[in-house]
């Protein structure tokens, strides 16, 4: 039965409806994202976080009002599965031309599936793979300005150059000395090109957007010499003068890959063309999804879409079975993985042991405060999913029963097709990057010999494994009380090592912020008997926390206390949290920089 001109003529309204849904919403995007420049200007630390927060739910919001006004206007959910079908070919029709054509068509797959079952999540009637290409759509005259502006210096005019490329950004703000500024850059520009010949070719690309998060603000490039391209990007801060500078000069996939790691904050740019700044950036960082670098631009639909069609092709092309995840098993959460793709999959459990007493709600509670929050590069990001449907040939069965006895609300088996082919259903689970947890690398340098270092050059550098996983903790625990969030439960297995050497926190149902903590000294003992005791003899409320009781859950190794005790003894004041948590219910916003310090200019 063909559709007739009537349910054409409602298949295209519908279609428009969506695209006008997508439009707002990639406007209203757009528009706070820009507004950045101004709060960054102003110095509006505490606007520039509340609009990062509150940009982060913009997606969902519009996708409701779109399939609200579709279910009261067209009554989109009664419709005809051939309707919905001439709706997906009107809605690619008008992605022709269109300067955010993959956005839009995460949108529509995010309204549609709001609407039909999920047996219709196919490629009939969503968007499984592209439709509209996304390459060469800077091409277009309707364009208001290139994605990148290219500069030619020499050797001797890079200073010159660098300045104006500089201004060129029309910060609102005076530079302390950009002249200055612009000679550091320069110098360290020349030491990164070495002796070699400037060739015919030789330029300086930058993207157009400024990059805003925290309190910096990233001018992201390249130079390009020949065959060669060099990856660069320059932090512009608040001096204390109240007047900008040019902080550092990054440079190199590595300094890149640190500055859009998945365990920071999404940037603020404004991109009209988002595709286009993810082909640059990719250029840059290749060993980097282009699911991360969308997610690291602000846009974690896209950056989920790509996930998924990543983790499809990654099944397609490999025969391993998902398992229980390694290590030691958690009280909330159950974690599975498929050793053969870099990522674990987190399921919240039914039910919970004491002492956690804890709800989903809660935890999932939990996982949207670290989304909407500052990571400062010490809390992996999480994709969160809801009926994820999975293979059922490829799950372990020892997963299967855990599963069945731990979440048995969040598992259902179906026959897919009616054919006999089983598949798992997932009702919600979070997915996040896998790392080494730090308690197992910590074990690996103690069984390879690092207590006793001076018996061999392996055990010698099993110790310094040992140093430098006990002084990141240390960091990256700093790093979170700076950004107002105290862990909760601090034991190594929580915490997890990246390529990069950088622990990162990835258990999140206990974290709280610092300022609804109440730090406290463990009182001392009145008499004997309360001196004696086994038992916590004092009160303790819900959200008291007492540092010193740290240490012997964490202590226990020699060789750990010793390097914790010489880097991170503050830890275990209660003075050092109490001062964190005045400062931040002051209003202070600490700095937490995504680079060494060693790579700072020296102030002057």
């Amino acid at each position: 039965m063909f559709p007739t001109r009537l349910d054409s003529t409602l298949a295209y309204e519908i279609a428009k409806a969506m695209m006008d849904g997508f439009n707002r919403h990639y406007q209203l995007f757009r528009t706070e994202s820009s507004r950045a420049k101004h709060r960054f200007e102003v110095a509006d630390w505490h606007g520039q976080q509340r609009a990062q927060r509150e940009r982060i739910e913009f997606y969902d919001i519009r996708v409701l009002e779109c399939s609200g006004r579709l279910e009261r206007e067209y009554k989109a959910g009664d419709q005809a599965m051939d309707v919905w079908q001439q709706v997906k070919l009107h809605y690619i029709g008008l992605l022709v031309d269109h300067h955010q054509p993959e956005l839009a068509e995460t949108f529509f797959n995010s309204v549609t599936t709001k609407i039909l079952h999920r047996s219709y999540f196919q490629n009939d009637f969503i968007f499984v793979r592209p439709a509209v290409s996304t390459e060469y759509i800077e091409n277009s005259e309707a364009q208001s300005k290139p994605t990148y502006r290219s500069y030619y210096p020499s050797r001797e005019t890079m200073p010159a150059v660098i300045e104006k490329l500089l201004r060129d950004f029309d910060l609102q703000k005076e530079f302390a000395n950009l002249p200055r500024d612009s000679a550091r850059v320069a110098e360290a520009m020349s030491r990164r090109l070495g002796d070699a010949k400037l060739r015919a070719n030789f330029q300086i690309q930058v993207l157009s957007g400024l990059f805003f998060r925290n309190k910096g603000c990233y001018v992201v490039g390249k130079l390009i010499n020949g065959f060669n391209e060099f990856p660069f990007a320059l932090p512009v801060l608040h001096h204390k003068s109240e007047k900008l500078v040019i902080d550092a000069a990054l440079f190199g996939e590595d300094d890149l890959l640190m500055l859009f790691s998945f365990a920071r904050a999404y940037f603020m740019v404004d991109m009209e063309i988002p595709s286009a700044y993810v082909q640059f950036l990719r250029s840059m960082m290749p060993r980097k999804p282009r699911n991360e670098i969308y997610n690291a631009l602000g846009l974690a639909k896209q950056g989920k879409t790509l996930f998924y069609r990543d983790f499809l092709h990654h099944l397609r092309h490999s025969t391993d079975k998902f398992r229980i995840a390694p290590g030691i098993k958690g009280m909330v959460m159950l974690v599975f993985d498929l050793p053969s793709f870099p990522y674990v999959f987190k399921v919240i459990k039914d039910f919970y042991p004491p002492p956690k007493d804890t709800s989903r709600e809660q935890i999932k509670g939990k996982y949207l405060l670290v989304k909407q929050h500052d990571r400062v590069g010490r809390m992996a990001d999480t994709l969160e999913y809801s009926e994820v449907g999975f293979p059922r040939d490829r799950f372990d069965d020892e997963l299967i029963a855990e599963i069945e006895k731990f979440a048995p609300s969040q598992l259902e088996i179906i026959d897919k097709d009616g054919d006999g082919t089983t598949e798992v259903i997932v009702k919600h689970v979070y997915i996040e990057r896998r790392m080494i947890p730090l308690n197992i690398y910590l074990q690996e340098a103690f069984d390879a010999g690092g207590m006793k270092p001076e018996t061999n050059s392996a055990a010698q550098e099993a110790h310094v494994q040992i140093e430098r996983g006990v002084i990141e903790y240390g960091n990256a625990i700093k790093d979170l009380v700076a950004a107002n969030i105290f862990p909760g439960d601090m034991l190594w297995k929580n915490f997890g090592i990246t390529r990069h050497g950088k622990v990162v926190f990835y258990d999140y149902d206990e974290i709280e912020y610092i300022t609804d903590c109440n730090f406290r000294k463990v009182p001392l003992p009145r008499n004997e008997e309360e001196e004696m005791s086994g038992e916590i003899w004092y009160s303790v409320g819900p959200k008291d926390v007492f540092p010193e009781t740290f240490a012997p859950f964490l202590l226990g190794n020699p060789a750990v206390r010793g390097v914790f005790m010489k880097h991170h003894a503050d830890l275990l004041d209660v003075d050092f949290w109490q001062g964190h948590k005045d400062r931040i219910a002051q209003g202070y916003v600490h700095d937490v920089f995504p680079y060494e310090r060693e790579k700072r200019f020296s102030p002057t």
